[in-house]
């Protein structure tokens, strides 16, 4: 039985060679990409028509640009429909002239070949008239990528730096300067997707913390990144640009319409590049201060004084939001881990008696395996608080307790 299934199968391959022989494989190239669009289209009449037009976002089968709130994405846009209108034009005229020369021009109709070598005429005509094509394009684009570049003059500048995987966000000069915070995927989104179970029109796009400006304000975003490559996005303001370690570029937007935005790294940047989306507020300038405010408070009220003893529940409970917000995003909410990322759950480092090991690594991470350097990202109670709460958690049952003060004495090491 399993020799005539293998000679069958031996038997199909050959056909389908013979097929593609005879078809020619330009032919063959062309039907699997027609059956590759009348899939495509199959999939989006029949997809999931609970999922709708984000906001701000991505449209469902959208094919156009998202709409533009700021002026450098309406130039961007125009740009695009002026260029693809020469474009075409061009296009119809030089295929048009050809098709009907051909057409026309047959020797089954009795025309004969002209016998000539050259025109000076046509060849100064097709050589000047592309040239002024370019040169007003380049133009049209040279206006908007300057106005692209132009960062001056900024009400406030933003430093975002691109992590595996998560922003970093410190308001560096303008109202709120001094807030910083890591924005990261939403737990519950993570979930969603390793279960195979996408639901939601912001599906991979919430995130625990947005940034937040204020409406017709031109807002800098410095750039820079602290292990690879990522790329700061957001479609609706025109933005993209790298980040990069070692390096510092910057980028700018002023949003004239109140809403929320989304992006995404747009540059490939590790094994869970998908999972590092972009999400800001746009608020109006009171709304933006009542935010300030807020933050600056919650700040001062969160301010901790790194030689003070903490009692183990307290702090354990602290931890555990710390690593759900922080941690639980690789390392899982039961501590488990998942393919490289290593399991915090009965690991000989969180459960080893002298806990230095495990706060030099929170502190100065292990970037080649993916973990990041919390050093400056957490305040030293925060990281005593997640590393006690890992040690006192699922079967790990050490009764060690981290204070903030064995964190600072590691910092200098």
């Amino acid at each position: 039985m399993q020799l005539a299934l293998a000679r069958q199968e031996g038997s199909n391959y050959v056909t389908t060679m013979m097929t593609i022989r005879k078809l020619g494989y330009g032919a063959t190239r062309a039907a699997l990409a027609v059956s590759a669009f009348a899939t495509t289209g199959v999939a989006l009449a029949f997809g999931d028509k609970s999922v709708t037009d984000l906001p701000g976002g991505p449209r469902a089968n959208g094919l156009d640009f998202q709409p533009a709130v700021t002026e450098v994405a309406d130039q961007i846009k125009m740009l695009h429909y002026g260029m693809l209108i020469v474009c075409t034009a061009i296009f119809v005229i030089v295929f048009g002239f050809m098709f009907y020369s051909i057409v026309k021009h047959r020797k089954s109709v009795g025309h004969k070949a002209a016998n000539f070598h050259e025109s000076t005429a046509v060849e100064i005509a097709w050589t000047v008239v592309p040239f002024i094509i370019v040169i007003l394009m380049g133009a049209f684009a040279t206006r908007t990528v300057v106005a692209m570049k132009d960062t001056t003059g900024a009400d406030l500048t933003i430093k975002a730096t691109g992590y595996q995987w998560k922003w970093g966000y410190d308001y560096v000069k303008g109202e709120g300067e001094g807030l910083a915070f890591i924005s990261t995927l939403d737990t519950a989104q993570r979930n969603l997707s390793e279960e195979g179970k996408p639901a939601g029109n912001d599906y991979l796009l919430k995130v625990d913390n947005p940034l937040v400006v204020p409406v017709n304000k031109k807002v800098r975003i410095i750039t820079t990144a602290d292990d690879v490559i990522h790329s700061w996005s957001v479609p609706a303001f025109g933005v993209k640009q790298d980040a990069i370690p070692g390096f510092v570029r910057d980028t700018w937007f002023l949003a004239n319409k109140v809403g929320t935005y989304y992006g995404m790294c747009s540059e490939l940047c590790g094994k869970e590049h998908a999972f590092m989306p972009i999400r800001v507020d746009v608020l109006s300038a009171a709304d933006y201060t009542a935010w300030v405010d807020k933050q600056k408070k919650a700040l001062a009220a969160a301010a901790d004084d790194p030689k003070k003893v903490w009692d183990i529940a307290p702090l354990e409970a602290r931890g555990e939001k710390v690593y759900l917000a922080n941690c639980a995003v690789c390392h899982k909410p039961d501590g488990k881990g998942a393919g490289p990322v290593k399991p915090l759950d009965a690991s000989p480092v969180v459960n080893d008696k002298d806990p230095n090991a495990q706060i030099l690594t929170v502190l100065h991470g292990r970037v080649p395996q993916g973990m990041p350097a919390w050093q400056g990202k957490l305040s030293e109670t925060d990281i005593a608080a997640a590393i006690t709460y890992t040690k006192n958690s699922w079967s790990n049952h050490t009764g060690q307790l981290v204070q903030p003060a064995d964190v600072v004495a590691d910092e200098a090491k």
